[in-house]
């Protein structure tokens, strides 16, 4: 995106994605079962709105130089966050659930789903001719994840920010993807659907950002937004 009175880019060399909650799904079904067991009926869908609107609330806690994504506290206010969208706010409750949450699935956790539009979002990238790559702040798994999706193999590079030791909002990860994909950051889009950790960080490092708004609840913003990954690549690609 050329903001106003900024010079021209040149064409895009590379599309970098996000991982969770870009390129993988948070698995609503299996929350939307649990909660059911607990006496909250609820669906997948009311689970998914639910959780748009609490990443859309978590953002401001995330500012550059804020709270880690990864850090038990941003988790904690995330899920809270999300269970309150779904009328659940008795601190046992959610206390109850959070317990849950991390024992679930471990080291994995929720985002073991593919988004459906991510293959063949991957696909027009490297079809295109471009590089495609994952810049993620993760615990250390999200290469396993991405493989046993089958979204691994379409890529060109993953970073984790667990693995290399600095985290998105830092434009140094972001620096490490460049080199990585061996563009120049003018050459270079990055998709995620955080504002502050994905927009921000991206655009502190020469990116260009593209921010995912799926339920279209966040504010107008000054980068572009998309739907979905299919939108979001051909905004990209221009």
């Amino acid at each position: 995106m050329n903001r106003p009175g900024s010079p021209a880019r040149p064409p895009v060399r590379a599309v970098i994605f996000d991982a969770g909650n870009t390129l993988l799904r948070m698995n609503y079904a299996i929350i939307a079962e649990h909660l059911g067991t607990r006496g909250c009926a609820t669906s997948p869908a009311q689970v998914e709105e639910a959780e748009l609107r609490a990443r859309v609330r978590l953002d401001p806690h995330l500012a550059p130089g804020a709270a880690s994504t990864e850090s038990t506290v941003t988790h904690g206010r995330y899920l809270r966050y999300l269970l309150e969208n779904l009328a659940i706010t008795d601190d046992g409750e959610i206390d109850a659930i959070a317990r849950w949450r991390r024992g679930f699935n471990r080291p994995v956790g929720l985002w073991n789903r593919a988004d459906p539009e991510a293959l063949g979002a991957i696909r027009r990238v490297r079809e295109a001719g471009l590089v495609a790559g994952v810049i993620s702040n993760s615990n250390g798994s999200v290469r396993a994840i991405l493989e046993e999706t089958g979204l691994a193999a379409q890529l060109d590079f993953i970073i984790d920010s667990s693995v290399v030791g600095v985290e998105k909002p830092d434009p140094r990860i972001f620096h490490l993807g460049l080199r990585e994909a061996g563009v120049a950051a003018a050459q270079a889009v990055y998709v995620g659907d955080l504002y502050s950790v994905d927009v921000l960080g991206a655009r502190a490092a020469g990116l260009d950002g593209i921010l995912l708004d799926p339920g279209g609840f966040w504010a107008p913003r000054d980068c572009r937004l998309a739907r979905g990954l299919g939108e979001a690549v051909r905004l990209a690609l221009g």
